[in-house]
């Protein structure tokens, strides 16, 4: 291992990686059928392994040493992988498995990968025979769902069936469950048996689809998420299939999804894009089946690989895709809506920073003008900077722009809103702070070797000087996190909203046949090598950044961001960096803490939105569910009554016309509902209240003065 790993890609790009992995968890290569006798580690396989082990055991953020407390975790991720929902293996399948749960670190780091290829074909072999149990039991299948019996949805809070018999039982119980969705669904007997063959002969074709190199990626990528959940091994044809769909990606409906379990879940909406414009689509939404165009037939997509489903979604522009959707606001078997998206370019315009103004009234009753400057994303035009072009695209140059337009106005203060921001490019989160500081540190980077680097502003001046206020939320990560986490430091300013996602670590993709010369395709590692410091010395990792003001009564999920990450690298601090903070007295924090409380205990629009995360997050944690056909009906009616008396009460809070009834998608029925500005600020009750909060720290910022 003579050659080092550069560190340079951080300075460009600090997200892309995180929309790898959601991406393109597994790529599988062809269509054909693969025979077992196929399916075993090759000499690539073997120098892959070598070369990932002595990386990560050397060049890793923090180094991991093959032992058997990590032989465990990787054995377990492993099984974990192939049967995360403990349908196929029994107990005593795991326990005549337990012999490797020891020796897969010897396995490893002797680069003999053979007995864990045999455990995926007895994997295999269990899948295949239980999808041809699942067809013959829905072929026969007369369920009585009048019977007085539950499912488990959530697998992980149960233990290894003790029994093949044990097994059979869960499964009846699946089949029924998913028969009892489909008909209350609106589907017919013959629909429905059709759709859950079809599904089960689905699973079992793909899975003999798998070969040796997808094999071998979940084999490495059980080792590496072990040692932390943004590291990842991406296989030649995995790397062939990315540098393909990134090419395509700003064709599609502009959606990142990823696998749960057997489902398929919008992880992200992407600013610009045909789902962003439609305003149907939302993060943890799941897609049940897809059609193509207007009367193509609806494909049912549960239990597919994530790339069969986004090659389903994808397509030219202007055509359309239909999606079926089970919104985040159902639990698991609620009812599901139809949504129609066309095909469309992303606009990246539409993914850069704009600047508008709310008017805010204050206690008083006089109305106030506050600036509003939205970034969904990190962005610069490194193609057209590296060519020396001076009007190249950046969110420094646009913001500073916004700025200028903006503060011609007579505005009380500014909000700079980085909700949903998942980051970007590390350089602009500089040059953006640098806006609003008079030079020095933004950031600190620390590493594999320990070296600690400062990013910095360098301009003297700021392009504003008045009152600031950053509002985030959970989903604001990385670049967002470096802005926010220096402006808070600095003191230039306060941070309102949530805690933040807690992304603090850089990510490298390594090239593996750099390190073997004339080798075969041996693919790519993903490894953390660094990990952000703020300037006050503290890690955005794990912890994120905690507002000086967060909304009150707001619920949040307790395992979202990286802390419900396993394995996720903890927070740490090192000795701050010298730069110069302006302080507030923290009396008026703890006042303006006091005001804003106060407020939204009798504003009935934010209590409307604390009302509406309750429900989501009640739906998803929702643990079991009935299979008798009575009282799900009666819930499904009783949802469908709430959930437009919720929506009417909304309406009615922001003067709009009450809808009369949901048609049975799930789309209101009103015409006028289609021209209703949902995304104008005044419907968004946590940027209105964040100028409220704008105008309290005004007036005490200038009460000194007075």
């Amino acid at each position: 291992m003579t050659k080092l790993i550069k560190m340079h890609s951080y300075k460009k790009f600090i997200f892309s990686f995180v929309f790898v992995i959601f991406l393109i968890p597994n790529v599988y290569s062809d269509t054909k059928l693969v025979p077992k006798t196929e399916l075993g580690p090759t000499k690539e396989h073997v120098l892959a392994t070598r070369i990932i082990t002595q990386l990560l055991e050397n060049y890793h953020y923090k180094p991991v040493k093959l032992t058997d407390d990590l032989s465990l975790l990787v054995f377990n991720k492993y099984i974990n992988a192939l049967d995360p929902m403990k349908i196929y293996f029994t107990l005593e399948d795991i326990k005549r498995f337990e012999y490797h749960s020891l020796k897969t670190d010897d396995y490893l780091e002797k680069a003999l990968l053979t007995p864990l290829f045999e455990i995926f074909k007895e994997f295999r072999t269990k899948l295949v025979s239980r999808s041809e149990k699942a067809k013959e039991l829905i072929k026969n299948s007369n369920f009585n769902f009048e019977i007085n019996e539950n499912i488990t949805l959530d697998r992980d809070l149960v233990d290894w069936a003790e029994s093949e018999l044990e097994l059979d039982q869960i499964w009846r119980k699946k089949i029924k469950n998913e028969t009892l969705n489909l008909k209350l669904n609106g589907k017919s007997t013959d629909s429905y048996k059709e759709t859950l063959a079809q599904r089960y002969e689905g699973i079992a074709r793909r899975t003999k689809q798998l070969n040796r190199d997808d094999v071998y990626q979940i084999i490495m990528n059980s080792y590496t998420t072990s040692i932390d959940p943004h590291t990842a091994y991406f296989s030649p044809r995995s790397v062939e299939n990315f540098k393909i769909q990134m090419s395509l990606s700003l064709e599609g409906i502009g959606a990142v999804l990823q696998n749960k379990d057997e489902l398929t879940v919008i992880r992200r909406i992407i600013p610009g894009g045909p789902a962003d414009f439609s305003r149907k689509l939302f993060p943890n939404d799941r897609i049940i089946s897809i059609g193509q165009n207007l009367n193509g037939n609806l494909v049912d997509v549960v239990g597919w690989r994530l790339d069969d489903v986004v090659d389903l979604i994808r397509g030219p522009k202007g055509s359309t895709v239909r999606l079926e959707i089970l919104p985040k606001k159902e639990s698991l078997g609620g009812k599901t809506n139809l949504v129609e998206i066309i095909r469309d370019e992303i606009k990246l315009e539409e993914q850069a920073a704009k600047g508008f103004t709310i008017s805010v009234e204050s206690d008083k009753g006089s109305n106030s003008l506050v600036g509003v400057i939205e970034i969904p994303t990190f962005y610069q035009d490194f193609d057209a900077k590296t060519a020396g072009k001076d009007d190249y695209k950046s969110t420094t140059k646009d913001v500073q722009k916004i700025i200028e337009e903006l503060t011609k106005k007579k505005l009380s203060g500014l909000i700079v809103d980085v909700r949903n921001n998942g980051g970007g490019s590390l350089s602009e989160a500089t040059s953006l702070t640098g806006l609003f500081i008079n030079k020095g540190p933004v950031v600190q980077v620390k590493n594999w070797r320990g070296r600690l680097d400062l990013e910095r502003d360098n301009q003297k001046g700021v392009a504003y000087d008045g009152p600031l206020l950053v509002l985030v939320n959970r989903n604001s990560a990385s670049a967002s996190e470096i802005f926010s986490g220096a402006i808070q430091d600095y003191g230039r300013g306060l941070v309102i909203g949530e805690p933040t996602f807690g992304k603090g670590t850089v990510q490298n993709l390594v090239d593996l046949n750099r390190y073997s010369e004339g080798a075969g395709k041996l693919g790519q590692l993903k490894t953390t090598m660094a990990q952000f410091f703020r300037v006050n010395g503290e890690s955005t990792q794990h912890r994120g950044v905690i507002p000086d003001i967060q909304f009150f009564g707001l619920p949040a999920p307790k395992n979202h961001g990286e802390k419900g990450l396993e394995n996720a690298l903890p927070w740490a601090k090192i000795s701050q960096a010298s730069y110069r903070r302006s302080n507030f007295d923290e009396s008026v924090i703890n006042s303006l803490v006091k005001s804003h409380q106060s407020r939204i205990k009798n504003n009935k629009k934010f209590q409307h939105l604390v009302e509406t995360e309750k429900r989501i997050l009640e739906a998803q944690g929702k643990t079991t569910l009935s299979l008798v056909q009575s009282i799900r009906e009666s819930e499904h009616e009783k949802n469908k009554k709430n959930q437009l008396a919720f929506e009417n009460e909304f309406r009615f809070l922001h003067d709009l016309k009450p809808l009369t009834r949901v048609d049975s998608d799930g789309a209101e029925n009103n015409e006028e509902e289609a021209s209703d500005p949902y995304d104008e600020p005044k419907y968004d009750s946590l940027l209105m209240e964040t100028g409220q909060i704008m105008i309290d720290f005004n007036n005490k910022l200038i009460e000194p003065n007075r």
